[in-house]
């Protein structure tokens, strides 16, 4: 069997990524490069005209123009965190270089902290992922397909439109020989409205989507070619050539929830674990650059209070 180029490629390892960001002066300058990789801008007015100085021995700018004052973490992620940088960056690496997913329990392990500081860390780091990838298209072939997160508690409907699961859209961009290279997950209902809002946010022309018998994906019509390919259902249907690459990421997303965490709330946070399992999925070609790519996501001026965390 042939090795998967994918898979045994080359990741950061831990002892590079020591050496590259083991301290906090290491990680204050990865952000001060991340965020304004041509020198200071103002976040309030966009003036590049700035003096400097230091307060308690970090560097801060002031905008000669409109005099607001600023260090590299302010009003990102990072900003009026009690944690040392070198903490949320070994968080990032063991999040962007984990096969399937790491549990807030399990980064209160590696970092020392306490699992509700594990948590809220973990849950910001997810909501940057999943606004990074908020834009996603999918253009060529795409394989789409209905899914459920959920479902253990006994009672109730069974199947598509229970009360205990929570439904998706799984839709994976691949090459003319079915391999699969982009993913798009989406929570939301199985309506005709809703397939049609999915579509025009993340299908884009040229377009051939392939979808099974379900009435709603006749909407994706309007973005372009739909190939309806009429599944039925048990084992057999998981089988088909056709839909080989959103039946292999469906497996892979369920086999590392189930493998990673005793629980979450799906219906309050499920959109959040998708963002973070599409982010990696995407960036997986090169894993030495993953980590570098979420720390300019978590640089951008954009702060997540612990309101907008846990609402």
């Amino acid at each position: 069997m042939a090795m998967n180029r994918i898979q045994f490629q080359r990741g950061l390892s831990m002892v590079e990524f020591m050496s590259q960001y083991g301290t906090d002066e290491q990680c204050e300058a990865a952000v001060i490069a991340s965020r304004w990789p041509r020198g200071f801008v103002c976040p309030e007015c966009g003036c590049s005209v700035h003096s400097s100085f230091a307060r308690e021995g970090r560097p801060y700018w002031q905008c000669s123009a409109c005099r607001h004052q600023c260090s590299a973490t302010s009003s990102t992620i990072f900003e009026s965190s009690k944690l040392g940088l070198s903490l949320w960056f070994l968080a990032m690496h063991l999040l962007t270089q984990a096969k399937n997913n790491v549990s807030a329990l399990e980064l209160k392990r590696h970092l020392g902290v306490c699992y509700k500081t594990a948590w809220l860390l973990k849950h910001k780091l997810m909501e940057v992922m999943r606004l990074r990838e908020d834009g996603r298209q999918l253009t060529g072939r795409v394989e789409i397909d209905d899914a459920y997160l959920g479902g253990e508690r006994s009672g109730g409907k069974v199947g598509r439109g229970s009360e205990n699961k929570v439904s998706f859209v799984a839709a994976v961009q691949t090459t003319e020989t079915g391999k699969a290279v982009l993913t798009c997950l989406s929570l939301q209902p199985f309506t005709s409205e809703a397939m049609l809002a999915f579509a025009a946010r993340s299908l884009q022309r040229p377009l051939t989507v392939v979808s099974d018998g379900l009435a709603c994906f006749i909407a994706t019509e309007q973005a372009g070619v739909h190939e309806r390919v009429v599944t039925g259902g048990g084992k057999a249907a998981v089988k088909l050539p056709q839909f080989r690459a959103v039946n292999t990421v469906l497996s892979n997303l369920k086999t590392g929830l189930s493998g990673t965490y005793h629980a979450f709330k799906f219906a309050k946070y499920a959109h959040r674990y998708l963002g973070e399992f599409q982010y990696r999925f995407n960036r997986r070609f090169n894993l030495r650059s993953i980590l570098q790519r979420l720390v300019i996501a978590a640089s951008a001026p954009k702060p997540h209070s612990l309101g907008i965390i846990r609402g």
